[in-house]
C-alpha cells in the first residue's frame, strides 16, 4: 500500500514537472514570436528567391511532376506577393491545375489573375484557361448543360476581348462545339414534347434552336421537326415555310426529303412565306 501511494505521488510529481516544462516552452515560443529580430531571421531563412522557385516550378512541369510544380508556383505567390514572378507564377499555377484536372482551382486562379492584371500580356491565356476548364467538364447532351453555357461565355471573352491572340481560332472551334451541345439539349427536350403530342411546347424548343443556334449541326433536324409540329397543328403555311428554308439551305438532306414527302400527303409543297419568323431566321443560316 505504501509503495502504491509513493508511486502515485511520484507520477503526480512527474506530471507536474511535465506541465511546468510545457508552460516554460510555451513562454519561450511566445517570447520569440514577440521578438521582431528572431521572427525576421526565421522568416528570411525559410524564403527561397522567386526566380529559383519559378525555374524549379518550370523544371517540375517539364518533367511531369505537376504536384511539385504547383507547390513551387504557389510558394512564389505566398513568399513574393505582387512581384513580377508572382504574376507569372499565377498563370502557370492555373495551367498546372488545369493539367491535373483540378478545374475549379484552375478557374479560380485564372480568374484572380484576370481581376488583378486584366490588361497584361498573359490575360488572353488566363481567359483561355478558364474556357478550357469549363470545356473539359461539358457533359453528354442528355445532362444539364450549364457548364456548356459557362464555356461559351469564357471563350466569347477570348474572341471579343483578345481578337489578335493566338487562342482565338481554337476558342472559336470550342465555341461551336459548346453551342452545339446547348442546341442538342433543346432538341432533346423538343422531341420529348413532340412524342407526347405537346406540339406547341415542342415547336418552341425547335424555334429556339433555329433562332439562337443557326449554325450548329442541329439545324437541319430542327427545321424538319418544325415542319412536323406545324403540320400536326394544322399550321400549313408555317410548315411549308420551314420546309422551304430547309430545302434552300440543305437540298440534299434526308431531313428535307422526309419533310417534302410529309407535305405531299396533303398535296402541299415547300413554299416560303417571307413574313414568317422562319424566313427571317433562315437568312442567317450558313447555306443562305
Amino acid at each position: 500500500m505504501i509503495s502504491s501511494v509513493k508511486g502515485g505521488r511520484g507520477r503526480a510529481v512527474r506530471v507536474a514537472f511535465f506541465v511546468a516544462g510545457l508552460a516554460a516552452v510555451s513562454s519561450l515560443v511566445t517570447g520569440c514570436q514577440s521578438d521582431p529580430d528572431i521572427d525576421i531571421t526565421a522568416y528570411a531563412q525559410s524564403i527561397e528567391p522567386a526566380d529559383v522557385l519559378y525555374n524549379q516550378g518550370l523544371a517540375n512541369l517539364q518533367g511531369g511532376q505537376l504536384t511539385e510544380a504547383s507547390r513551387k508556383f504557389e510558394a512564389i505567390d505566398k513568399q513574393h506577393p505582387y512581384s513580377e514572378y508572382a504574376r507569372k507564377a499565377m498563370v502557370m499555377s492555373a495551367f498546372t491545375n488545369y493539367r491535373q484536372g483540378q478545374y475549379t482551382e484552375a478557374i479560380n486562379t485564372a480568374s484572380r489573375y484576370l481581376s488583378l492584371y486584366p490588361n497584361d500580356e498573359d490575360a488572353a491565356y488566363a481567359q483561355y484557361i478558364v474556357g478550357l476548364s469549363y470545356y473539359r467538364q461539358i457533359p453528354e447532351v442528355t445532362r444539364d448543360q450549364r457548364t456548356s453555357a459557362r464555356a461559351i461565355a469564357a471563350f466569347t471573352e477570348v474572341v471579343e476581348r483578345y481578337p489578335d491572340s493566338e487562342y482565338v481560332e481554337d476558342s472559336q472551334a470550342k465555341l461551336r462545339y459548346a453551342r452545339d451541345q446547348l442546341a442538342g439539349k433543346e432538341m432533346q427536350v423538343g422531341r420529348y414534347y413532340q412524342e407526347r403530342k405537346e406540339y406547341v411546347a415542342a415547336a418552341n424548343r425547335y424555334r429556339l434552336v433555329v433562332e439562337q443556334y443557326p449554325n450548329t449541326r442541329q439545324i437541319e433536324e430542327a427545321l424538319a421537326r418544325l415542319v412536323e409540329t406545324y403540320y400536326a397543328m394544322g399550321l400549313e403555311s408555317e410548315a411549308q415555310t420551314a420546309a422551304a428554308v430547309l430545302g434552300h439551305n440543305y437540298p440534299d438532306s434526308q431531313w428535307y426529303a422526309d419533310s417534302y414527302k410529309l407535305l405531299k400527303t396533303r398535296g402541299l409543297e415547300p413554299r416560303e412565306n417571307k413574313g414568317s419568323w422562319i424566313s427571317r431566321a433562315g437568312a442567317r443560316l450558313v447555306g443562305a
